[in-house]
């Protein structure tokens, strides 16, 4: 009875089947997973304004920048587990995969408690050093002391989904992310709304989403403990070395890229914000659409580099081709949609969010030049999910780097300063940051180095 149960599958096995049928079953529940993050992040925000006002949602917002800097840590070790657990599955690794589960729920849940210990000790100087106006300090504390607590809650979560998406399951996390939605949205309206608890209460909210998603995420890892070999017992969560080495070597320097490209949107739009309120709604707005459009971009991406690493750790190099292909077909025909709605009815997409005429018109500007970005998104995503999912980390590090700082940032100053563009010229550098990083992804991929590249599994 026991070998039958251990033999049952999880998830999908991607180097057998059809391509894209596989990458469009795989990529879909990641695809509304993401867009329902989103919905679900902007109920906060909307609830806090509307019952505590200006200063609850400044607060919430400040608070929240603290957290938007450390997600990218938490997204960095899952994807890395994600890659790392693909290549094992690919090969059929089953004792191994049961190692880096227990080294990669460890390595996160150890940095998470550090962060948010860390987050306790140094609240009031961590918001003063992002200029939180004083008269929402005392919301912001209140907003990020509470979250601080659900840190390892996030990084617990994202860890298991990490481990899911790597060995083909892209349904559970959907549904872990559908929990912590449902709780998040009904205790908002609760205790702001009901019971005026004003900040507090959004983030009393949003942890006990977040406990809602990771409990329901161990419960269904203590369900399939056969499949994973999990143990609820202080030795399972051990960290072997060898694991640990891989799962850092592939995390740090996409940290590293998170955090450089995370820099230059922040410079990008201080420098945006100096050209005063028309120019700042329009690049809020503007983003905001962006970040929706390319969220299908986003978890395609994702889903590709997972069945990439499948397929790398299976040695099946032509299926790979097909899966870069499948992936291009979708990423493009996602950003030709995307494309259409931005020129065809820019001024309905803006007025969902403002009826001022001047951020609009310059809106409209601004969504003409996101078409740039929408193709160069879908180009780069997928000749970089090749180099994800090979496990090829100093050069995703280094189109990071050049995406995030010299092209972003460089791009920007040629537009503005020397083809005296104006704030137009920012939304030009933006767009254009991409091009040259798909570039050298596109070379790595043609070249067919990525074929003869060690796999990970081999480094342990």
């Amino acid at each position: 009875m026991n070998n039958t149960i251990k033999k049952e599958k999880i998830g999908m096995d991607m180097t057998e089947g059809a391509v894209m049928k596989t990458l469009l079953l795989f990529s879909m529940p990641l695809i509304a997973a993401n867009l329902l993050q989103e919905f679900y992040s902007m109920v906060d925000l909307m609830v806090i304004g509307q019952f505590a006002g200006s200063v609850g949602t400044v607060g919430v917002s400040t608070g929240g920048e603290i957290a938007d800097i450390l997600t990218p840590a938490a997204m960095a070790l899952a994807a890395a587990g994600q890659i790392y657990i693909a290549q094992l599955a690919g090969a059929g690794e089953e004792k191994r995969i049961k190692e880096a589960v227990g080294t990669l729920l460890s390595l996160m849940l150890g940095i998470a408690v550090v962060f948010s210990f860390l987050i306790q000790l140094f609240c009031p100087r961590l918001l003063n050093l992002l200029n939180c106006p004083q008269e929402a300090m005392s919301e912001a504390v209140s907003y990020l002391r509470i979250t601080a607590l659900g840190i390892p809650f996030i990084f617990g979560y994202n860890g298991i989904c990490g481990l899911l998406r790597g060995m083909g399951e892209s349904k559970k996390p959907l549904v872990f992310i559908m929990i912590a939605a449902a709780v998040n949205i009904f205790l908002d309206l609760l205790l702001v709304a009901v019971f005026h608890m004003g900040t507090a209460g959004t983030a009393i909210a949003t942890v006990l989403a977040q406990i809602g998603a990771c409990a329901a995420a161990f419960a269904y890892l203590y369900l399939k403990r056969e499949q994973f070999d999990f143990e609820w017992r202080l030795s399972y969560f051990k960290i072997r070395r060898n694991a640990a080495v891989i799962l850092l070597r592939l995390a740090i320097p996409r940290i590293f890229q998170s955090c450089c490209i995370r820099f230059s949107l922040l410079w990008c739009n201080s420098n945006i914000n100096s050209y005063g309120m028309i120019a700042s709604a329009a690049n809020s707005i503007g983003n905001k659409l962006q970040k929706i459009s390319t969220t299908v971009l986003t978890a395609v991406d994702t889903g590709s580099g997972a069945m990439i690493g499948q397929n790398i750790g299976a040695r099946k190099t032509e299926r790979v081709k097909k899966i870069v292909l499948s992936t291009l077909a979708i990423t493009l025909t996602a950003a030709t949609i995307a494309s259409a709605f931005a020129l065809l009815c820019p001024r309905t997409l803006f007025g969902i969010f403002t009826m001022d005429k001047e951020v609009m018109e310059l809106g409209v500007t601004y969504l003409k030049i996101m078409v740039i970005t929408f193709y160069l998104a879908a180009l780069l995503g997928t000749f970089q999910a090749v180099v994800t999912g090979v496990g090829f980390a100093s050069f995703g590090f280094a189109i990071g780097m050049l995406d995030g700082v010299v092209c972003r940032i460089g791009f920007s100053l040629f537009f503005v300063y020397v083809l005296d563009w104006g704030v137009k010229g920012f939304f030009m550098g933006h767009a254009m940051a991409r091009l040259i990083p798909f570039i050298l992804s596109f070379l790595y991929y043609i070249s067919g180095r990525w074929k003869k590249r060690k796999l990970l599994i081999e480094s342990s």
